[in-house]
């Protein structure tokens, strides 16, 4: 179904950029182009470059919507909770948002580029709620950022293979989904200094 066009005295960079995230949760995020944003608009295509540069400048802003819109649900959902809890909550928020949104996730996976303050900034503030979760199980330092980096790993690949039809088994995906997690808390509590020597 076609969706109403935008007025052309509506657009502006952020406009676009939020016209982008939506277009590419539909086509995926590799597949937007300049021309298919353009016509979702109904603009020509070089009217789009007065709002941005460059198919890679509409990239860069989709990623750091994406990694704020990321960042913020998932710490939404894991905010007045701790341990166990707080990791299922950030993992069940995590899992439903790439879910919903398969193109801004792509986008969100996307590394700043070398000098990119901004987007350094905006990475580094999406996985805070990350490290607030592992922080609960008493982790800091290196043991913080294994922790949270096995966390991402797992919830991503299970995300990834979801979203690509890969689970094809007779098995409740949301209850193989909570195994994994709570094989990932009983391995946070094992890493534990709180549990070390008890």
């Amino acid at each position: 179904m076609r969706r109403a066009l935008v007025p052309r005295a509506g657009l502006g960079p952020a406009t676009v950029i939020a016209a982008g995230a939506d277009l590419a949760d539909e086509v995926g995020f590799d597949a937007l182009t300049m021309g298919l944003l353009a016509e979702r608009l109904g603009v020509r295509t070089p009217s789009l470059y007065r709002h941005v540069e460059s198919l890679d400048a509409l990239r860069r802003g989709i990623a750091l919507q994406a990694k704020r819109e990321l960042g913020d649900e998932a710490a939404r959902a894991a905010v007045g909770r701790a341990g166990p809890d707080a990791v299922h909550a950030f993992a069940d928020a995590y899992r439903r948002w790439a879910r919903d949104h398969p193109g801004r996730y792509t986008a969100s996976l996307r590394a700043p580029a070398a000098g990119d303050e901004e987007d350094r900034r905006v990475s580094d503030e999406s996985v805070r709620a990350l490290f607030a979760v592992v922080a609960g199980f008493g982790l800091h330092d290196d043991d913080a950022v294994d922790a949270a980096r096995a966390l991402r790993s797992a919830m991503h690949g299970f995300a990834s293979l979801e979203s690509a039809g890969a689970f094809g088994l007779p098995r409740d995906v949301d209850r193989s989904y909570h195994a994994l997690i709570d094989t990932l808390v009983s391995g946070l509590r094992a890493g534990s200094p709180r549990s070390a020597g008890t």
